[in-house]
């Protein structure tokens, strides 16, 4: 019976993991446990979420919380060293590119743990970005990587000095999507089906050039032409676009900024918009997966196949190109697309079964 320690280091990993644990429960090949690099009480995992996603809490929580990249690295390496200490595995699994991802993965092959990478070969290409970094390190050390499309094999097994390392596997989000999309339920917030364009704001670096940002909301409230938009935002996102709307003098019936909803009543709505507009390289998968237009704000996507073949585009900053694009989805202009390789809700099924036979 194979050993699985299964790191998660933020909310979005758990969406990407219980398609995993259900399918690690079926197999009858392996045992699992899960940890997360945060704490029990951690503001971000809402009651509501391991209900929503039908998946286990959490076996351990590593306690560690930090705003700097360097401290929640060196923290999760030595907490994580000490979970490995009463907990031995035959295989770590560590998903996509945060620090904590990181550290999980440097400790567990300091200790000669086999290493697999969910959601390896994803690229900016972009070295100045810390992200970026973490995919290197993590792709590099990997005994095991799970890419979800071919741009990314493609990038994990030009870097591999073994190529028979790289799977693709496919996209596991869509694991979970297939799986819930029975289970979405409308959030009561008054709003009517394919009628409004959702807004997602995340990162660390579009929040805090204000100026850019603000251009770009302006960009969105003129273009969207009254059709309403509904930005469901955390803390720190929520603060800052409500005062930026606020000095741009656009009314409450232009935008709708709200705190964020559960995954099902998220997943509802996203799946319903007329458009969406997101930092998030999750949402807009999601976004191709529902045939939704999807307008990504950065210069660059982890999953190239959301743009070459989906419903994304990207306008990489830049105000103007916003407007225009948000024009066109308001217009009913946009883009054919279809559903990428893989994106079959088998994802997790490939990787048990490589990892147990």
């Amino acid at each position: 019976m194979k050993k699985i320690c299964i790191v998660v280091g933020a909310r979005p990993n758990f969406v990407k993991v219980a398609p995993l644990i259900r399918a690690i429960q079926k197999s009858g090949g392996a045992t699992y446990q899960l940890v997360y690099a945060g704490r029990e009480d951690d503001p971000t995992l809402e009651g509501s979420l391991f209900d929503d996603l039908q998946m286990p809490r959490p076996d351990i929580y590593l306690g560690v919380v930090s705003q700097s990249l360097n401290e929640i690295t060196a923290q999760v390496m030595g907490a994580f060293d000490r979970y490995l200490d009463g907990h031995p595995a035959d295989v770590v699994i560590v998903v996509d590119d945060l620090a904590s991802t990181m550290a999980a993965a440097i400790t567990a092959k300091k200790r000669g743990v086999k290493l697999a990478h969910l959601v390896a070969g994803t690229r900016s290409f972009d070295i100045s970005m810390p992200k970026e970094v973490n995919r290197l390190v993590i792709d590099a050390l990997s005994d095991y990587l799970f890419t979800a499309g071919v741009k990314s094999t493609g990038v994990a097994t030009r870097e591999q000095a073994d190529g028979n390392n790289t799977y693709m596997v496919g996209n596991i989000l869509m694991d979970s999507l297939r799986y819930n999309l029975p289970r979405f339920c409308k959030p009561d917030i008054g709003v009517d089906e394919g009628g409004y364009i959702v807004l997602t704001l995340n990162r660390r670096a579009l929040l805090s050039d204000e100026e850019s940002l603000q251009q770009m909301l302006q960009a969105i409230a003129e273009a969207a032409g009254g059709v309403p938009v509904i930005a469901p935002l955390r803390d720190s996102a929520l603060g800052v676009v409500v005062r930026l709307l606020t000095e741009l003098g656009v009314p409450n019936t232009s935008f709708n900024v709200q705190r964020s909803l559960s995954y099902l009543e998220f997943g509802w709505l996203t799946a319903h918009a007329l458009g969406i507009i997101t930092d998030s390289g999750n949402v807009a998968e999601e976004a191709t997966f529902n045939g939704v237009p999807c307008i990504t704000l950065n210069s660059y996507t982890e999953h190239q196949e959301t743009v070459t073949v989906g419903t994304n585009v990207l306008v990489d900053g830049n105000a103007g190109k916003l407007r225009s694009a948000v024009a066109d989805m308001v217009g009913g202009q946009w883009k054919k697309c279809a559903l990428p390789d893989r994106w079959d809700g088998r994802t997790a099924e490939r990787i048990v079964q490589i990892l147990i036979s």
